[in-house]
């Protein structure tokens, strides 16, 4: 991909005057950074819950939530879900417990233990790997492609069908490579078995028509494919080039809207408050790039393009002081302002969040900072704590804010410690679906290394409040897996299986020297639809209800295929090997025949009359003839007309 940068007027000069607050520590050389790329949950329907890595609690899910390293999404009967992490998409079937293991720059680690997923893979770095852990075994996506993955805890089986690429079964003891149009099938205990694709049903039928409008959107030109949420710009919004900002973008959206003001905060970790936007488009915008005011409109400034550009949490300037200090207020930053991030990182990671819009990022202190949308009339958005703080809809809460109502610019975060609703969302009575205790306890098969175990928020919650504001550090986190044995969740009991690292097939095929398995057909191990109910085993005590399904129908088992005799047939004979054919010359050039005369139109021959009937001629006798002599010459032509002109002229 073609990356073009945008030369800013006085990008150094604004980079060393322009600061958003003094660090009480500098940002050192090394640290645990977070990761650069998260996922989002940019579509669903239905019943569809969410489970915080820091947490137990299920809680209804929400659209554009980033979501990372021990996070669980479950889909209830008749729902399905969609995850984006770049140009790679992610799809839920109805009743699929799913949970990210590891989600780095570098590994996307998906733990699968019911219901089914399909993966499209436009974009595989030779640096990444995507792994699908599920009961049976670990799926290793080779290359780009389509994949669906399904596991079915009643027949204790796992399925995976490769429509496109190639595909890695490690389980058993063995790796089994599954090509394009080919579906493994392997039962717990037993190597996997290569078979015939297995035909669509409902769920890839709505995969098809999923990628069918992602097709149709143009290969984004001003941003990279790696940016999440991407793909909803064009569709949304309109793009234009300006003298001082580059390529902006200008969201279709009603009289008087203001960014960071139709949605909610929420406290994720590692990164702490995030702003969780309403609206359909609304994740990149918030997470990436710049906003400021031209002519009247709020526009998006993406700045310089580069091959992945790291997540923030937020893009804002806090204010502190508003209300008496009982009230919150932010304002989104401008082209140009670096964003200095509330929690802990490395220097390096400074540089790489600001590199869009700054390449030369200084920490300094100035306590008079002019920031271009601090006094934009608007631009400045304040609700109460208990609105903030219990991630609720700030829209509906929001205090209008007059020059002088805040006394300082506090920076990235405010120093508010979060509570259990930052991190569940608001306490409803609504009841929320969730998965059994079984597909929650039952252990997946892992080829790669897992990261630490999450620590849970109850154990996290006096370092929070000693900390407003900032997470948990790395190092504070280690000290409380090993002096609280119950700190962290284990959520996701693994079985290691010993193998290498997977090896990429050669473009366009399997692994070098890789030979296709024989195929035959197999009945479909499909999901089950609303209302279909697997077996379940006992449950520990006090079980959570499965819901009521309608029985799978059994599949029974192929008949024995039996071998069908040698049929013989005559000896073929060789044919002699053919001559080769003489030189074919030319024909001579014809002429052109001859015009045609135009033979005349027949007559139509007259009707035949019947023949009178002849009848016998009578008899003649025979007269006697007296012979004469033979007459002579001068007798031979009497001139009988000359006589009589003599006669007459001696007369």
């Amino acid at each position: 991909m073609r990356y073009r940068s945008i030369a800013f007027a006085g990008l150094l000069a604004a980079a060393a005057s322009l600061s958003l607050f003094a660090q009480e520590t500098p940002y050192p050389e090394t640290a645990v950074d977070p990761p650069s790329r998260v996922a989002r949950l940019n579509w669903f329907n239905g019943n569809v819950s969410f489970q915080a890595a820091t947490v137990e609690e299920w809680a209804p899910a929400a659209l554009n939530y980033p979501l990372s390293t021990g996070d669980h999404i479950f889909t209830d009967a008749g729902s399905r879900a969609e995850m984006r992490t770049g140009a790679n998409a992610i799809r839920l079937n109805w009743q699929t417990n799913f949970g990210f293991l590891n989600l780095n720059d570098h590994m996307v680690q998906i733990r699968l233990t019911e219901g089914a997923m399909e993966v499209r893979l436009r974009r595989l770095d030779d640096d990444d790997t995507w792994e699908i852990d599920t009961p049976q075994g670990a799926i290793t996506l080779l290359r780009t492609g389509d994949y669906r993955i399904e596991t079915d805890p009643a027949r204790n089986a796992t399925m995976v069908t490769v429509r496109a690429g190639d595909a890695q079964v490690t389980g058993n003891g063995a790796d089994v490579t599954v090509h394009p149009r080919q579906t493994a099938y392997f039962p717990d205990g037993s190597q996997a078995d290569v078979r015939e694709a297995n035909a669509e049903d409902d769920f890839d039928y709505f995969v098809v028509d999923r990628n069918r409008n992602e097709d149709r959107v143009p290969a984004p030109v001003h941003v990279s494919e790696s940016m999440v949420g991407y793909e909803d710009l064009d569709a949304n919004g309109a793009w234009r080039e300006t003298p001082d900002y580059g390529w902006v973008w200008r969201p279709r959206v009603e009289i008087g809207w203001v960014p960071y003001h139709y949605g909610h905060w929420a406290w994720i970790e590692p990164w702490g408050w995030t702003w969780v936007d309403n609206a359909s488009w609304g994740f990149a915008p918030f997470h990436y790039g710049r906003w400021v005011v031209i002519a009247g409109d709020w526009v998006w400034v993406p700045g310089s393009m580069v091959r992945r550009p790291v997540y923030a949490p937020a893009l804002v300037v806090f204010a502190g002081g508003f209300g008496g200090g009982l009230g919150v207020a932010w304002f989104p930053l401008g082209p140009r302002e670096p964003y200095y991030p509330g929690y802990r990182v490395s220097a390096t990671y400074v540089r790489q969040v600001n590199i869009t819009h700054v390449t030369n990022v200084n920490v300094v202190n100035v306590t008079n900072v002019r920031y271009v949308n601090q006094n934009v009339p608007g631009a400045m958005t304040a609700v109460d704590r208990s609105t903030f703080v219990g991630a609720r809809s700030v829209h509906n809460a929001s205090m209008p804010v007059r020059p002088g109502q805040y006394t300082a610019i506090v920076g990235a975060a405010p120093r508010i410690a979060p509570t259990r609703e930052s991190v569940v969302g608001p306490i409803t009575n609504r009841s929320v679906a969730a998965p059994s205790r079984a597909a929650m306890n039952r252990a997946v098969v892992v080829r790669s290394a897992l990261p630490p175990a999450t620590v849970g928020f109850e154990a996290r919650q006096q370092a929070l409040a000693a900390n407003p504001g900032r997470p948990v550090e790395s190092s504070e986190l280690n000290q409380l897996r090993g002096s609280q044995p119950n700190a962290t969740i284990q959520r996701a009991p693994v079985r290691t299986v010993p193998a290498g690292p997977p090896t990429r097939p050669v473009f366009g095929g399997g692994q070098p020297g890789a030979v296709p398995q024989p195929v035959r057909p197999v009945d479909r191990m499909s999901s089950r639809p609303p209302g279909a109910a697997p077996q379940t085993t006992v449950e520990p005590a006090q079980p959570r209800p499965a819901p009521s399904f309608r029985p799978m129908p059994e599949v029974r088992p192929a008949p024995e295929v039996r071998q069908a005799p040698e049929v013989r047939g005559p000896q073929i004979q060789r044919v002699p090997e053919a001559r080769p054919t003489p030189e074919v010359r030319p024909a001579p050039d014809f002429r052109p025949a001859p015009q045609m005369q135009r033979m005349p139109e027949a007559r139509p021959v007259p009707e035949a009359r019947p023949v009178p009937e002849v009848r016998p001629a009578p008899r003649v006798e025979p007269r006697q003839i007296e012979p004469r002599t033979a007459p002579t010459p001068e007798h031979r032509q009497p001139p009988r007309r000359e006589e009589k002109k003599e006669e007459k002229k001696a007369n």
